[in-house]
């Protein structure tokens, strides 16, 4: 993505590096599989897809702030998502053509992990469905 005159400007944020061994003795199993390997938890599985509780939403790997409450939507998916993410650099988006699909895949900004997929079938004003897994994410109550 080029960068604008104001974005050259602005303050880097901080990437996160560790090895593949911190990460694993930093997360559980199943955020590890999905979060470092982009695996996916089963649909309706996690529980975050029917938290309805004000707040934030967190990077669970790094607690970066990813999604408001107050973005998010039912979509029926099994999977949490909302319409857009708490600013434009909270996340990456990167082409995702494994298992023979097309997709986007949406990462943590800040420590490049997995948390799911984006897809252009949302509701307005965006038109878009950040469909994120539950394991990925950390919720914090306001």
């Amino acid at each position: 993505m080029a960068e604008t005159g104001t974005e050259q400007n602005a303050p880097k944020k901080e990437k996160i590096h560790k090895t593949e061994a911190e990460w694993r003795e930093l997360l559980t199993p199943e955020q590890f599989q999905i979060m470092r390997q982009k695996g996916t938890e089963r649909a309706f599985s996690g529980p975050l897809n029917e938290n309805h509780d004000d707040g934030i939403y967190h990077c669970a790997a790094c607690n970066a702030e990813l999604f408001t409450s107050d973005k998010k939507f039912e979509s029926g998916s099994g999977w949490p998502s909302f319409w857009l993410p708490v600013s434009p650099d909270a996340i990456e988006a990167h082409e995702d053509n494994a298992h023979g699909m097309r997709r986007v895949e949406v990462t943590c900004a800040t420590c490049g992990a997995h948390l799911g997929h984006v897809f252009p079938d949302g509701p307005k004003p965006t038109g878009l469905r950040y469909c994120m897994n539950s394991a990925s994410l950390a919720f914090e109550k306001q």
